[in-house]
C-alpha cells in the first residue's frame, strides 16, 4: 500500500500547503461529498491562504485520481454497480444501493477465499489505503446522493483494520455520515470485535454467518479465523449491545447447502434473545461457481419460519443481479476479457507480420 492513498498523506500535503486545520477541513469534506472546493460558502480566495490556492490544484488532482469510474451498469432494481479505477491502474467494485446506500471495497481482492464469492479467486492481490475508500464515496457521491456506507464490497475489512477504521472515523465526522450508518462487515475476526469499541465512530455490525454448522463454515469460508458460530455471535452482540445497533447477520442462501430445515431449527437456537437481524440473501450466481440459488418458495418458507419462532428475519433481494451484481463478478469479468484482450494482441502482431513480410504480387 502507498502511502499517498491514506487520509494522513493529504492531511499532512494541506498542512506543508499551509492549512489550517478548518482550511483541510473544508477541502477534505467537499471531496468527500463528491463536491468542488468552491462550492463553499466563503470564496476561496478570501478564505485560504495564498500557498494552499496555489498548491490546491495539484491537491485536489491526487485526490481526485484515487478513483476515477471504469464503467457503470444500471440495475433494473436501481442499483448501480461501478468499476472503480485505482491510481496504479487495479479495479475494484462499488454498488449504489436503492434508498442513498453504497457498498465499497477495501481490498483489492480477498485472502479469506469464500467458495460462493469471486473476489477471492485470485487471492489477495493489495490492500486499499483508507483515502481510496473514502475516494470511492466522493466519486458515488457525483453520481447519487449517498448516506449510507457498507463496507461489504470486495475484500474481508478486518485484514485491513487500520485503514477501514480510518475511513470510518473520517466519514463518520468530516464525511458527514450518521455512525448507525456506517456498516463494518466482517467474517469474525478477534481484532475487529476487540477494535471497533474503542472508536470514536462505532458503525454498525454485519456478521457474515452463512451457516450454523462449524465444519460447514469452514469449508465454505476455508481462511476464516477458525471461530465457532456460537463463539461468533455471542461476541457480535456483545458489541451490538454496546453501541446500540443491532447485528445485521447476513447469510447467503445456497441451494442444498445451508437452506435445510436442520439449519432452521439450529439458527432460531442459535441467534435465540439475541440483539440483531438475519438476512437471508439468495445466492448471486455467477460463471464457474458451483452453488445455486434456492427457490423462491424456499428462501421465503425459511424467512416466514424463523419469524414466526421469534427471530426477526428480511428476505433480500440481492442488489444487481442482472449487472453481475455478486461481489467479485464484474471485476473477474472485466479482468478475464482483458487477459484474453492481452493473449490475443501478440497473436495479431505475429499475423500482421507475416502478412506483411508475404511474396509480393507478381
Amino acid at each position: 500500500m502507498s502511502e499517498c492513498t491514506r487520509l494522513p498523506h493529504f492531511a499532512e500535503r494541506l498542512r506543508q500547503a499551509g492549512a489550517g486545520a478548518m482550511h483541510a477541513h473544508r477541502v477534505l469534506r467537499l471531496w468527500a461529498q463528491g463536491r468542488a472546493t468552491t462550492a463553499g460558502r466563503r470564496r476561496v480566495e478570501d478564505y485560504f491562504p495564498r500557498t494552499l490556492q496555489l498548491a490546491l490544484p495539484e491537491i485536489e488532482g491526487e485526490l481526485a485520481a484515487l478513483a476515477t469510474l471504469h464503467s457503470a451498469h444500471p440495475g433494473a432494481d436501481g442499483s448501480e454497480r461501478l468499476l472503480v479505477r485505482l491510481a496504479d491502474g487495479q479495479t475494484v467494485e462499488s454498488v449504489l444501493l436503492p434508498r442513498g446506500g453504497l457498498c465499497i471495497s477495501s481490498q483489492v481482492g480477498c485472502a479469506v477465499g469464500c467458495l460462493f464469492c469471486m473476489t477471492g479467486r485470485d487471492g489477495l492481490l493489495r490492500q486499499l489505503g483508507s483515502a481510496e475508500m473514502v475516494a470511492q464515496v466522493a466519486l458515488a457521491r457525483t453520481r447519487r446522493a449517498v448516506h449510507k456506507v457498507v463496507f461489504m464490497g470486495m475484500g474481508e475489512p478486518s485484514h485491513n483494520l487500520d485503514e477501514v477504521l480510518d475511513a470510518i472515523d473520517f466519514l463518520g465526522t468530516t464525511g458527514g455520515i450518521g455512525h448507525k450508518n456506517l456498516v463494518f462487515s466482517t467474517v469474525g475476526d478477534p481484532r475487529a470485535f476487540e477494535r471497533l469499541p474503542q472508536g470514536r465512530v462505532k458503525p454498525a455490525l454485519a456478521l457474515s454467518l452463512h451457516t450454523t454448522d462449524a465444519q460447514l463454515r469452514r469449508k465454505l469460508l476455508p481462511r476464516a479465523p477458525r471461530l465457532a458460530p456460537d463463539e461468533l455471535v455471542a461476541a457480535a452482540d456483545g458489541y451490538a449491545r454496546a453501541c446500540g445497533y443491532p447485528v445485521q447477520y447476513q447469510w447467503t442462501l445456497l441451494e442444498g447447502i445451508n437452506d435445510s430445515d436442520a439449519e432452521i431449527d439450529a439458527v432460531a437456537t442459535l441467534l435465540a434473545g439475541r440483539y440483531g437481524v438475519l438476512n437471508l440473501i439468495p445466492f448471486n450466481e455467477g460463471e464457474g461457481l458451483p452453488f445455486r440459488r434456492p427457490a423462491w418458495e424456499r428462501a421465503a418458507h425459511m424467512a416466514r419460519t424463523l419469524h414466526r419462532r421469534g427471530i426477526l428475519t428480511k428476505l433480500r433481494h440481492s442488489a444487481g443481479q442482472d449487472v453481475d451484481g455478486g461481489c467479485g463478478q464484474l471485476r473477474a469479468r472485466v479482468v478475464d476479457a482483458e487477459t484474453e484482450a492481452a493473449q490475443v494482441r501478440p497473436l495479431v502482431r505475429i499475423a500482421r507480420a507475416v502478412v506483411d513480410c508475404g511474396p509480393s504480387p507478381q
